[in-house]
């Protein structure tokens, strides 16, 4: 089976790689001017914003929500509706609860009118926004490929073309007895997203595998946003592709050896993964319940081993990862538990040639990898393993206090580990046979280095993606005897960029408690001044997900106009691994917060920028993050950009019947419960608004977010409104057609960030 990463030629900057079957981190961080997204989101999406006049007219049909002439740049004002959302003796009004009712039309007009004044406030800019995307969209070589990786007889790639919005994902046949690839062989196209989207407003694919037999090609595509996701089989010589029925929101599939049947898991009305279903194609009985997971703390995950001999199913909380296996040629057979489930055991079982790689926190929050022979395995029905196993198990890896185990990847003759170490990834290539290891040696401060998704288990090499502040996407593979690299690509960047016209700098910031954390900082050299300048801090501390360094061609929109861009990698990410993680979660999340406004004073006292210079950015947990600081320090920043912002806390975590609410239990606390409650009041952005003269706001949201509601920025701004001493704008731009991913394929996901650009360097004066 082939599973396709959804990124290549055809990713977004920004987005991240995640492998087929992940369940993805449900209020995951925002990239360069757009929301994050968890798998290659495709948008359709021209102008969601009807025509202001018409806007206009509808907001004021209603006596909610009242607009003056947009013209005068006077914001809408939310009627209050007060409702009591007290608990645990903490008496809390709610004003403006009644914005949850999407279908409400005061509430449609209440947000019309919203993105109405926010159109009339960039009314004056569209000059400078049209000028800014054509800009950024000049750095972009339109027509592009993707390296082309080979598994058994094809080899596959993606392409994107000129003036089109999404990338074409096709495959050739490989070449002689070498299987070679040959650019001039003929192609087979596996899907052309630009077909899907026309007609589609929305298009995103979550994976993509081809069947063992190279015949058929499963995929998954949402339509909404709301992640939804309609498996699709399409017969690869034919071309005649077929929904299948039985599968409403496939989460993630995986092919059995016979090519016939498929496993998927479905999500429940929560937006919870937990059904495991086998189908077969052609049959005429329903699909078959293999597996439910009762807990609703707990997702279904599904991928297989890179040898293809084994399927795996994970059934994962924030705290406790579980693991069962099947044998891919058993499509009936019992899917085996690895461990006995024990709640706070976290493990990834990576299996190889007939044996297992076991990374476990047996021994320490940052694991430790075992190798297990998967016949010395139990008979029978219960775990293949005991605790008592995993004492006679080979150690390729001791468990270390200041490096995490991250990833593996096992191949034929070596394991690959990819490595958290002193807030930097490393790589280092481990003999199966025993044997020091090799490590990737890279040589820049603040950079990223990731394994990508791989394709053979016998592959003499391993393939990786590099980037870092200053260097666009590269991609590069290491042959496994050896550690010698090879450069595949770098990600053209059009227009004569000049990589040494840029520098990036590593600080250690000391927090509220001693605590070290370090920033990345990156500026155009010849604009460096001696004095305080525009700073642009972006942050986000939450799920144990590091916030990398990374290369966005669009940044040097800023860069180039005397910006200094900079990332906080503050407790709550895993920017330094597990403990890390833990240090800013549950009831010590406060510290996520401290972290980011000591690195932001920390700025300041260092001369790189000053309060009315200083803008943050955060997106998801990440607008939890800015609205948080924003509460402790609004002094501090000159504005604040939060996209699709998680900032109802409170109120969200108490209705378990929201997507994501109990699962995230482990996350931030349950607030039915007072110690946790009190945790969550104190930082929760919209219950510490207070009157006060707060810095600019830009919040960007999506009406179809099922991750974080369009209704916490809504109220959060109708609130702030009513408390702010300043005369900052504050704006709420809302997407009425896209999901938590924001808009848009390439081109219209870059006039987002022209937009969100347009609004920082207002700010900062630096308009053209």
């Amino acid at each position: 089976m082939c599973s396709m990463s959804m990124t290549g030629a055809g990713s977004k900057e920004g987005d991240f790689c995640m492998a087929p079957g992940h369940t993805p981190v449900r209020r995951a961080q925002a990239a360069e001017g757009g929301a994050r997204r968890e798998t290659h989101h495709m948008h359709l999406l021209s102008s969601c914003r009807a025509p202001l006049a018409a806007l206009l007219l509808a907001a004021t049909s209603l006596c909610t929500t009242t607009l003056a002439r947009a013209d005068a740049l006077s914001p809408p004002v939310a009627a209050k509706k007060p409702r009591d959302v007290s608990v645990h003796g903490d008496r809390r009004i709610d004003d403006y609860f009644w914005l949850r009712e999407k279908d409400d039309p005061a509430v449609q007009a209440h947000l019309q009118a919203e993105a109405a004044y926010a159109e009339a406030w960039y009314k004056p800019h569209e000059a400078f926004v049209d000028k800014l995307f054509e800009e950024m969209k000049g750095r972009i070589q339109q027509r592009d490929e993707a390296v082309p990786q080979r598994r058994g007889a094809w080899w596959y790639s993606s392409r994107t073309e000129v003036g089109q919005q999404y990338p074409i994902f096709f495959r050739r046949p490989a070449q002689g007895p070498q299987r070679v690839y040959d650019a001039q062989a003929p192609e087979q196209v596996l899907v052309d997203m630009n077909e899907l989207a026309k007609t589609r407003k929305f298009v995103n694919l979550n994976a993509m595998t081809v069947s063992p037999d190279d015949r058929l090609l499963a995929y998954g595509v949402d339509s909404s946003g709301a992640r939804d996701f309609e498996l699709h089989v399409r017969d690869l010589a034919s071309g005649e592709d077929r929904v299948i029925a039985s599968t409403p929101h496939a989460d993630a599939f995986v092919w059995a050896a016979d090519s016939q049947t498929l496993f998927y898991i479905r999500h429940n009305e929560a937006r919870r993964s937990h059904q495991l279903w086998r189908h077969r194609l052609g049959a005429t009985t329903p699909d078959v319940l293999v597996h439910e997971e009762p807990s609703e703390l707990f997702n279904l995950q599904l991928t297989q081993s890179l040898d293809g001999r084994t399927l795996m199913l994970g059934s994962m909380s924030k705290d406790t990862f579980d693991w069962r296996v099947l044998p891919a040629d058993q499509p009936e057979g019992r899917w085996r538990e690895v461990l006995p489930r024990k709640v706070g055991q976290e493990y990834a079982v990576t299996p190889f040639g007939g044996e297992l790689l076991l990374r476990i926190n047996d021994r320490g929050v940052n694991y430790r990898l075992l190798r297990l022979p998967m016949k010395a395995g139990k008979a029978g029905t219960g775990p293949l393993f005991s605790a008592q196993d995993l004492k006679r198990g080979r150690q390729l890896i001791a468990h270390r206090d200041d490096a995490m185990i991250e990833s593996v990847a096992a191949f034929k003759t070596h394991a690959v580990a990819q490595m958290r170490e002193g807030g930097s990834v490393k790589l280092r290539i481990y003999p199966m046979a025993g044997g020091a290891p090799r490590e990737v040696a890279f040589t820049e401060l603040a950079y990223n280095a990731v394994l990508t998704p791989q394709r053979e288990f016998d592959a003499p090499r391993v393939r990786f993606a590099y980037n870092s502040l200053a260097t666009p996407a590269s991609t590069y593979e290491a042959d496994l005897a050896t550690g010698k690299l090879e450069l595949l690509k770098v990600q053209p960047v059009q227009g004569g960029y000049d990589a040494s016209l840029y520098a990036s700098e590593r600080l250690w910031v000391k927090a509220a408690d001693g605590t070290q954390v370090p920033v990345s900082l990156v500026y155009r050299k010849d604009k460096r001044r001696a004095g305080p300048q525009p700073l642009l801090l972006y942050g986000y501390g939450s799920y144990g997900i590091p916030s990398d360094p990374r290369f966005a061609s669009s940044r040097l929109s800023l860069l180039d106009r005397g910006v200094i861009y900079a990332i906080a990698h503050i407790r709550g990410g895993g920017d330094l691994g597990r403990r890390w993680y833990l240090d800013g979660k549950l009831a010590k999340k406060m510290n996520t917060f401290t972290d980011f406004v000591a690195c932001a004073e920390a700025l300041v006292a260092k001369g790189y920028t000053q309060p009315s210079q200083l803008i943050i950015h955060g997106g998801s947990a990440g607008g939890l993050l800015v609205g948080a600081a924003t509460n402790l320090r609004p002094d501090l920043f000159k504005a604040v950009v939060a996209q699709v912002p998680f900032v109802d806390v409170i109120n969200t975590m108490l209705d378990a019947s929201l997507p994501l609410t109990t699962e995230e239990y482990i996350e931030w606390g349950n607030p039915n419960k007072a110690d946790e409650y009190a945790w969550m009041r104190a930082y929760s952005p919209y219950d510490n608004l207070k009157p006060a003269s707060y810095p600019a706001l830009l919040a960007k949201t999506a009406i179809n977010d099922s991750q974080v509601p369009y209704w916490e920025a809504a109220k959060y701004v109708a609130k702030l409104r009513t408390l702010n001493s300043s005369r900052s704008p504050v704006l709420f731009d809302i997407n009425m057609t896209a999901g938590h991913g924001g808009a848009s394929g390439r081109f219209d996901a870059l006039r987002e960030t022209a937009r969100t650009y347009t609004f920082m360097l207002q700010q900062w004066g630096l308009l053209e």
